[in-house]
């Protein structure tokens, strides 16, 4: 797995956004899903500040106060007293957010790590709650031999070799978009259509 992580914190830190926004934009249903079902939340609050990353990426210029959309995402994280299992997969969709954001305001250079982790751990607590109690040994082989790890797995290294060939142009751009959007469906294999 180290070959992985090492791929990704070669890429430059444009590169690394991108994969970023790719993994986010898989991980909106899941926010989206908690807010329909819960009442907490604005996808749509979302939705535009994810939007304004895809638009610096395109952009190199575009002038936007990531510090002023940071602290609108504040205002997007679930109640601090809502330990609901829908909560947390929201909440991941939010710190990774900010993860990203943190890199476009300055030095986060374990962020692109803290992204793709995050979408993991969702994951593996997804597998770990649909699967009942079993012992640390078998869970860790049942997490990871799971379909949606593997899913997981697989997406990552897609993205990562998007993220990495070629210009990073608006057409490669477009590309990790669409390949992140996943046709609406999330890492967890679940879609808020």
């Amino acid at each position: 797995m180290s070959g992985f992580h090492e791929r990704l914190l070669t890429l430059s830190s444009r590169r690394q956004q991108a994969f970023m926004a790719a993994l986010i934009e898989r991980l909106l249903p899941n926010y989206a899903l908690y807010a329909q079902t819960a009442g907490h939340g604005d996808v749509h609050g979302l939705r535009v500040i994810l939007d304004l990353v895809w638009e610096r990426l395109a952009v190199q210029g575009a002038k936007i106060d990531f510090e002023r959309q940071a602290e609108k995402l504040a205002g997007l994280e679930p109640p601090g007293d809502d330990d609901s299992f829908g909560a947390r997969r929201a909440l991941e969709a939010v710190v990774a957010l900010s993860a990203l954001l943190d890199t476009l305001q300055g030095e986060a250079p374990d962020a692109v790590l803290e992204v793709s982790r995050t979408s993991k751990g969702g994951v593996r607590a997804f597998i770990e709650l649909t699967e009942g109690e079993v012992d640390d040994q078998r869970l860790a082989a049942l997490v990871r031999e799971h379909p949606l790890m593997t899913e997981e797995n697989a997406f990552q290294d897609a993205v990562l070799e998007a993220a990495e060939e070629g210009v990073l142009d608006r057409d490669a751009l477009k590309t990790l978009r669409r390949l992140g959007r996943n046709e609406g469906v999330s890492n967890l294999g679940l879609s808020a259509e």
